[in-house]
């Protein structure tokens, strides 16, 4: 079949009709999530950018970005969100053994199974190859201790990407496994992290003789930081400026949050058009939101919040046609060094950009956050009270995304290192002993 492009998006028209189609004769909201998810992802599309055999469609991103928003378009319940679909299945769908892809991978398509990332810790963070989680092998098992921090939604998974060391006695980067740990064993204890936002996405999580099954290994035992590393470019491209995010649906995959058996209508709202209106754009990073404070604030008069604007929409397009300049690279078997950590740094950009505009349009206002449900109710009553509440929001979280997936300075380390071979910092740790080197404080 001929591929006819979508003007506006570089989209397939035969994949937007076929999705299309499927929708018309699968979607049935008085399935449960459970039901609708397994539908959904074992017809490849809930994570069509996957591989066949990994219960993907092998699509491009722009590609799935359209089925996407097809789904939403039409009214259906999106796929499960959060850290599985963006990072497990297809760091495991690269590294792992079919049978591990049927045992994991469906399960996180299907919405069976949450998922979290254990990969920083308090010595470890920009440094994550200086991690001390250790595994020891028993028999036909791993015995895991240590500590990870900065756990996003930790609180909710059934499962955590592990990243802990087998071998002590080799340079620090090559003694890491990456395994699958199941976080309902004894041994393991979420504990939330409070932010300045009010919420509590982020946790530590305490590991104490937990144990990993050796089948549950991805990749092969001590070849950890190089399927970290693949971990971490998903992370970097989902996150990075026209990456299309973290983003899922209001219904929470996994067996903690209880959504499975309920009724999967009861987490759409109406349908959304499609094409020819503003509100149908896919904008990035707040650009709708802050358009229409403006607008309602009268502040979009002002040339330097126009021009702010205008630069927000600007860096979102540079976003989309990176990501479709990578696809165009990747359809011809090439690559484009360091785009995600390019897009990643752009992101961090746009988030700034996004808090300075917002606190400039709400003006006082945006000063004013509600941390409880308590505090909500005093600030309905204040002017264009929605919009506001998610520009404070916005300013507070603004200060996590330069961090969180790898700070910006390490983002520019990898970019100055590996992409314009400038030199690395002068130290041994590539080959002393992870034993014999300093260890952070």
């Amino acid at each position: 079949m001929t591929k006819l492009e979508d003007a506006q998006h570089g989209t397939s028209i035969d994949i937007v009709e076929e999705i299309r189609d499927w929708l018309r004769d699968n979607w049935d909201p008085e399935l449960t999530v459970a039901q609708w998810w397994e539908r959904l992802g074992l017809a490849g599309w809930a994570a069509p950018t996957l591989p066949k055999h990994a219960y993907g469609r092998d699509l491009s991103r722009s590609d799935a970005l359209a089925v996407s928003r097809e789904i939403a378009a039409f009214g259906a319940l999106g796929p499960p969100g959060g850290l599985g679909l963006l990072l497990a299945a297809p760091t495991i769908a690269t590294h792992g053994t079919q049978e591990q892809i049927d045992r994991f991978v469906r399960d996180i398509v299907t919405g069976q199974r949450g998922w979290c990332q254990l990969f920083s810790e308090p010595g470890a963070g920009s440094d994550l190859a200086g991690l001390t989680t250790r595994a020891l092998k028993d028999g036909e098992e791993w015995i895991i201790n240590g500590q990870k921090v900065w756990t996003s939604l930790g609180q909710m998974a059934d499962m955590g990407m592990l990243l802990a060391r087998t071998d002590p006695e080799v340079p620090k980067h090559q003694g890491i496994s990456w395994m699958a740990l199941d976080m309902h064993q004894p041994g393991v204890e979420v504990r939330p992290l409070r932010e300045m936002t009010g919420n509590a996405l982020f946790n530590e999580v305490f590991i104490t003789d937990a144990r990993v099954p050796a089948d549950d290994v991805i990749g092969d035992v001590n070849n950890g930081w190089a399927i970290a590393n693949t971990t971490l470019a998903f992370e970097r491209s989902g996150l990075g400026a026209g990456g299309g995010g973290a983003g899922g649906t209001a219904a929470m995959p996994g067996t903690i949050a209880g959504h499975l058996e309920r009724r999967a209508g009861d987490f759409v709202g109406p349908r959304r058009p499609r094409g020819g209106g503003e509100e149908a754009i896919l904008q990035p990073m707040g650009t709708t939101m802050l358009v229409a404070l403006a607008r309602e604030t009268g502040k979009d008069k002002d040339p330097v919040i126009r021009q702010g604007l205008a630069k927000l929409h600007t860096l979102g397009e540079l976003g989309r046609y990176t990501t479709e300049r990578r696809k165009a690279a990747r359809a011809a078997g090439r690559d484009i060094p360091g785009l995600p950590n390019i897009a990643k740094l752009a992101m961090s950009d746009m988030m700034r950009l996004s808090r300075d505009l917002g606190l400039a349009i709400a003006g006082p206002a945006g000063t004013l956050h509600a941390y409880n449900a308590e505090q909500a109710g005093p600030l309905e009553d204040l002017p264009h009270a929605g919009l506001v509440s998610g520009v404070s929001g916005m300013a507070l979280y603004a200060q996590a995304p330069p961090i969180y997936g790898g700070t910006d300075q390490i983002q520019r380390n990898i970019i100055g290192e590996r992409v314009l071979g400038l030199p690395k910092e002068p130290n041994n740790d590539r080959t002393a002993k992870f034993s014999e080197l300093p260890k952070n404080a």
